[in-house]
């Protein structure tokens, strides 16, 4: 898509420090990383969110993070990987990229990166989910 930062690099149109290529995806360094290693995991193809990328693609593009996570891990000498999508909000770029961060005990980075809540009662936590089986549903 024109425009799209992602796909200029997944093209080669834009330098990124690229650690892994093949037809269907990229992965790159992140230009702001949270901690050195830090890697985003891009579609080839322009995908905004992971809802609208297709479902003959997610086992293949998910096993690519998969291994990717493996490689952080192993090549940063870290204990252990934080793996995240943003989907629209937080999205900094619309173009689907999955965040694999090297984690070691200590780090700093403290769970997630927004405030913990809590569910009034167990009627609001099983409404909750009975309202999102029933949208899965229709999906």
């Amino acid at each position: 898509m024109e425009g799209c930062l992602f796909c200029e690099i997944a093209a080669g149109e834009r330098p990124a420090f690229l650690v892994y290529a093949d037809e269907r995806a990229v992965a790159f360094l992140d230009t702001r990383p949270v901690f050195p290693g830090h890697v985003l995991v891009v579609p080839r193809s322009h995908v905004p969110t992971l809802h609208d990328l297709p479902a003959d693609a997610v086992g293949g593009y998910f096993q690519l993070v998969q291994r990717m996570a493996g490689a952080v891990e192993a090549a940063m000498s870290a204990q252990g990987t934080f793996v995240a999508i943003n989907n629209k909000i937080s999205q900094s770029v619309p173009h689907l990229h999955t965040h694999v961060v090297p984690r070691s005990k200590g780090d700093g980075l403290r769970g997630f990166f927004w405030p913990r809540t809590k569910y009034a009662d167990d009627a609001q936590a099983s409404a909750t989910a009975d309202a999102i089986t029933a949208a899965l549903a229709e999906t």
